[in-house]
């Protein structure tokens, strides 16, 4: 397994406070996020369906070329126009104790998410075994077994392994024949009669690039058609990492599903299911890929589904930290006892100068101005916009564009085939998770500033008009009623034509907001299914499980914190601390449910600000 590989570290410290933020070039990593925006050709079919309450997870509004060019702005220059945690509607915190700073993400072992699955267990990687098969498993010998594994690496000077099978029946023949080519993807054999002696011939068909092809050769019936098996990853976003596994099993990304997707920054443990592929095939690549690992291989008759999960297991080292064994003990514990505002995280808005939430209110004309050229974050799309203010042309302004694939590229190409009248057929054109997460971060930023209100207005207690659940449907509740509800009890609706809303001053609130907005909260149905806006309850208030923590001193600002799985594996040591070490450290663990925040809770814990855009300007400070 390859070493960690180093982020930059981002100081983060508490409102107010004067130790300055150096941020990590990147969004915070949660655990449960949507699919990152997909080129056209990897839109994912079993992960492009969109929870009300999924993660949407935005990148910015124009998607970097395949090197990842800005022409002529910097990280620093874009976020001078991001946003801010009240721009969003993050305003509040539920504890009074006294923030403190610290070093998130140091190292990405710093970040470490577990998947909860659905039946409450805690996914780790503990076993890379191969289920055994009844059919094939000992056709081969283990000298074959060796030569065959060193042809496939291309370390087999020859070029090819001969099997003599003379004496062996066509039943026996065809189990060999089957063996090889499922156990050692990426080989070819034929039958070859040498000197009047019968063999089978093992070799690679097109060289390097058959290196894992798919064979088409019968699956049993006794055998589940999906292979689950868990997924450790670094530094990679699911999808990456999905696009990664379906280009070496040369197969199509949508015959893999998962439960949740998780984002780069961090190591991550997760179940992946794919549809009739080996354990075999899929053990082979711990041998050719670095930063990933697999294991605990099973069959199963079904695969798995976007949701299904019961949350994440998160582990957070928040390095060099500045608060006192007092000060931590206060935050934790009321992180603990209490929780903290379930707000949607600044992921949600995007980080560049188009913010996704405000293209979710805008109509169609004023969208499409917003996108082609209102704002310019990215250096490659200057020409193409300079082009549409001049003449709104689509094929003109197309043809300035060298990246073809972003978002503009693909409204431009849109606009260009079905004419600027048609603007939401041209919308179309753009990815549906796209779409969707424009609209679900405008519902998100309303619903952060109406919670942000009633918290404001009536602080931690269930009042006559919030909302509650029972049994999904959502009931106001009565002076009374309120008397025997706390505020983990109390939900908020996200807008739409399906939700009712709090009956006392804060639900007259959306009304406002929405009517300020040029939208009519009465009238949230569109004849587009997907701009249709049902509504959802989402909790105000999230009480982590599982919450532990320990302060520990260390020496070495290099080293893990964690014991990661793979270290497990490979029956590597735990971290040894030092009691008198030069440096501190908070090492929380916590467990959240889907579709929450685990930035929001270490905002909880440290009363930091998350945005983007307020570390860049520390930064800034503290560097010159």
């Amino acid at each position: 397994m390859a070493s960690i590989e180093e982020s930059e570290p981002m100081l983060v410290t508490s409102q107010g406070g004067e130790k300055r933020v150096c941020p990590e070039k990147g969004e915070e990593e949660e655990g449960d996020l949507p699919p990152k925006r997909p080129r056209v050709q990897n839109d994912q079919k079993n992960g492009g369906q969109s929870h009300q309450d999924e993660e949407e997870e935005p990148e910015g509004n124009g998607s970097e070329g395949e090197d990842g060019e800005e022409d002529g702005e910097t990280f620093a220059d874009m976020m001078k126009h991001g946003l801010t945690e009240v721009d969003v509607g993050i305003l509040k915190f539920v504890s009074d104790h006294e923030g403190f700073s610290g070093i998130l993400k140091e190292r990405y072992s710093d970040f470490v998410v577990h998947e909860i699955n659905k039946q409450g267990k805690t996914v780790q990687l503990d076993d890379l075994s191969i289920p055994p098969e009844t059919d094939e498993s000992d056709v081969l010998t283990e000298e074959q077994k060796q030569q065959l594994g060193e042809l496939q690496l291309f370390k087999n000077k020859e070029g090819n392994v001969s099997i003599e099978v003379e004496d062996d029946t066509k039943e026996k023949r065809t189990l060999i024949h089957k063996a090889i080519k499922t156990q050692f993807p990426g080989l070819e054999t034929k039958t070859e009669e040498r000197e009047g002696h019968k063999f089978i011939v093992a070799y690679h068909a097109a060289g390097k690039k058959a290196l894992a092809a798919p064979r088409k050769h019968s699956w049993p019936k006794k055998r589940g058609s999906f292979c689950h098996f868990v997924l450790y990853k670094e530094n990679k976003d699911t999808m990456d990492a999905i696009n990664v596994l379906s280009k070496f099993l040369r197969l199509r990304p949508n015959l893999f599903s998962y439960m949740g997707t998780k984002d780069k920054r961090a190591i991550t443990v997760q179940e992946i299911a794919v549809l009739k592929i080996t354990a075999e095939r899929l053990a082979h690549l711990n041998k050719c890929l670095m930063n990933f690992k697999l294991g605990n291989f099973c069959y199963k008759n079904h695969p798995l589904k976007l949701g299904e999960l019961q949350g994440n297991h998160f582990t957070v080292v928040i390095r060099n930290i500045s608060g006192t064994q007092e000060q931590v003990q206060q935050a934790m514990t009321s992180l603990k006892e209490t929780g903290f505002i379930n707000y949607y995280g600044m992921q949600r808005f995007g980080t560049t100068a188009v913010p996704t939430h405000q293209v979710g209110r805008k109509s169609w004309w004023q969208n499409c101005e917003t996108l082609l050229f209102v704002f310019s974050e990215k250096g490659y799309l200057v020409r193409c916009r300079e082009e549409w203010a001049k003449t709104q042309d689509p094929e003109a302004a197309l043809k300035k564009l060298p990246i073809k694939r972003c978002v503009e590229g693909q409204l431009l190409r849109g606009l260009s085939m079905y004419g600027k009248k048609n603007i939401i057929t041209a919308f179309g054109l753009i990815p549906r998770n796209n779409r969707l997460m424009y609209i679900h971060s405008y519902q998100s930023v309303v619903w952060n500033t109406m919670v942000s209100r009633r918290i404001e207005a009536f602080g931690l207690k269930a009042v006559e008009g919030d909302l509650v659940l029972r049994g999904g449907t959502a009931h106001h509740l009565t002076a009374e009623e309120a008397e025997s509800h706390s505020i983990h009890d109390i939900v908020m609706p996200l807008p739409g034509f399906d939700v009712i809303y709090p009956s006392h001053h804060v639900g007259k609130g959306y009304r406002e907001m929405l009517s300020a907005d040029g939208l009519d909260i009465d009238n949230m149905r569109h004849k587009v299914k997907d701009y249709s806006l049902a509504g959802a309850y989402r909790r105000v208030i999230i009480r982590p499980s599982d919450v532990s923590w320990e302060v520990i001193q260390y020496d070495d600002p290099k080293i893990s914190l964690v014991h990661t799985d793979v270290e497990k594996l490979e029956d590597k040591p735990a971290p040894v601390f030092n009691t008198e070490g030069k440096y501190r450290a908070l090492r929380m663990e916590f467990s959240l449910p889907p579709s929450t925040y685990a930035t929001m809770a270490i905002r909880e814990v440290l009363k930091m600000d998350t945005s983007i855009k307020n570390q860049t300007q520390l930064n800034t400070t503290w560097l010159n």
